[in-house]
């Protein structure tokens, strides 16, 4: 082409999650049975979306006005009724005007990045969402900055490391966090929380809080949402029913703005999201429609908590299937579905191996010259034994070496067996 089409920051969209399903793909098709581990899909993994949900739905889809637009910000019964259960939990108040839908959570990223001041950053957690990591640093045209989430210290951020960054870039305008976190596992309670908002309002800064998995916390974690502690700072916090209901299918998710009075950039830049989204009129009107109802329902939360049972049972035992093993730093998640294992420092390296059959080897070879250790690990451990773990370095825009998998396995005995097809691979590995 005469001119270059391609945006400065388009090599820093990446998203190993689904990325490494091509290769697990092409593996499948020579006959290797794959155990997807990669994606936080429930419905994919087996969940069976209980039949009260079902019927509400099908009778919602009878209504006529669902084939069509709603309106941009969405339904207003719909965020009224939100705004309603908001207020009554208790920290900001806020009305349904501060609420504004998206086709999912990742159309909400993309335009809060979007429409950031091009040298606007966004400080956000390491080990990173992709999407979040990826989308900011495109915006940006340059990596994603970071604060550690400390493994050895239960994935506890570093406070005094988020102030020390927010101090020494004044490109940093707002800090990120995933509450409960992706992929740790890790819960931010009230006062972890409350230190980040005392940073954002030294230094006049706005934050936003990822809480897609905010009614997936376990029991005991201490989670809060971030609009318990808000008091007069700045912030966008994200919601949405795809983990949920869970409905991932339908793309429904929404922001709520806080406190866009008490700053008039703030409030410009929100009116900028709001305008984007007009852009495109509305978001998908079923979801919106029956989510009230959903929500509402005498079996919703029981619902919830039976899974959330389920998950956490499913983090005690991989826990007790990794803690063993002194080259690895796990921790038991507490909150969302997902667990998290790293290799000490040093533990692996580029002339550690599987026993590979060579058509296999031949579909991941290429992407093995290139890769991290643990990119490394996760591929021949794919190629080996047909399980589809995404590595840290290059999933999740981390410095630490591990991988993630899913605590979404219906079959418990499965379950157990894939913790210890990867545990006995691990060892394999590590010996070779």
């Amino acid at each position: 082409m005469r001119t270059n089409l391609v945006h400065p920051g388009a090599d820093e969209l990446v998203y190993e999650i689904r990325e490494i399903v091509e290769v697990a793909k092409k593996l499948e098709s020579l006959g290797l049975e794959i155990t997807w581990e990669n994606i936080g899909d429930p419905v994919a993994k087996g969940e069976q979306v209980p039949e009260w949900l079902k019927k509400i739905v099908s009778k919602a889809s009878e209504e006529n006005s669902v084939y069509g637009y709603s309106p941009t910000k969405g339904l207003l019964a719909t965020r009224e009724y939100i705004a309603y259960e908001r207020n009554i939990e208790g920290g900001i108040q806020i009305t349904a005007d501060d609420i504004l839908f998206f086709n999912g959570l990742g159309d909400a990223i993309s335009k809060i990045y979007q429409n950031l001041h091009p040298e606007a950053r966004i400080i956000g957690q390491n080990p990173a969402y992709p999407t979040h990591s990826s989308a900011e640093a495109a915006h940006a045209d340059s990596p994603h900055i970071t604060y550690q989430l400390d493994p050895n210290n239960n994935w506890q951020p570093d406070i005094e490391e988020i102030e020390r960054k927010v101090r020494g870039n004044k490109n940093i305008t707002g800090i990120l966090i995933v509450n409960p976190d992706n992929p740790t596992g890790f819960v931010y309670v009230q006062e972890t929380i409350r230190k980040i908002v005392e940073i954002a309002k030294k230094y006049n800064l706005f934050v936003i809080s990822d809480e897609i998995y905010s009614n997936l916390f376990f029991p005991e974690s201490g989670m809060k949402k971030l609009a318990s502690v808000i008091d007069g700072v700045p912030a966008i916090a994200m919601r949405g029913i795809s983990k949920e209901f869970p409905w991932p299918g339908a793309r429904c998710g929404w922001l709520e703005f806080y406190n866009r009075d008490k700053d008039e950039n703030f409030n410009r830049y929100t009116k900028s999201i709001i305008d984007s989204k007009m852009l495109e009129v509305c978001s998908t009107t079923l979801p919106q429609f029956v989510l009230p109802e959903v929500m509402r329902n005498e079996n919703y939360f029981p619902y919830l908590d039976k899974r959330i049972a389920k998950y956490q049972k499913r983090s005690d035992l991989a826990y007790e299937a990794f803690s063993k093993m002194s080259e690895l730093i796990v921790h038991k998640a507490r909150g969302a579905f997902y667990f998290t294992v790293v290799f000490k420092e040093g533990v692996l390296n580029d002339k550690q191996s599987f026993q590979i059959a060579k058509d296999r080897m031949e579909i991941i070879k290429p992407f093995l010259k290139e890769a991290t250790f643990d990119k490394r690990f996760c591929l021949q451990l794919l190629a080996s034994t047909g399980i589809c773990v995404v590595p840290l370095s290059s999933g999740f825009n981390s410095t630490y070496h591990g991988f993630r998998m899913t605590l979404l396995e219906e079959d418990e005995g499965k379950f157990e067996e894939v913790l210890g097809k990867i545990s006995t691979a691990i060892i394999e590995y590590l010996n070779s």
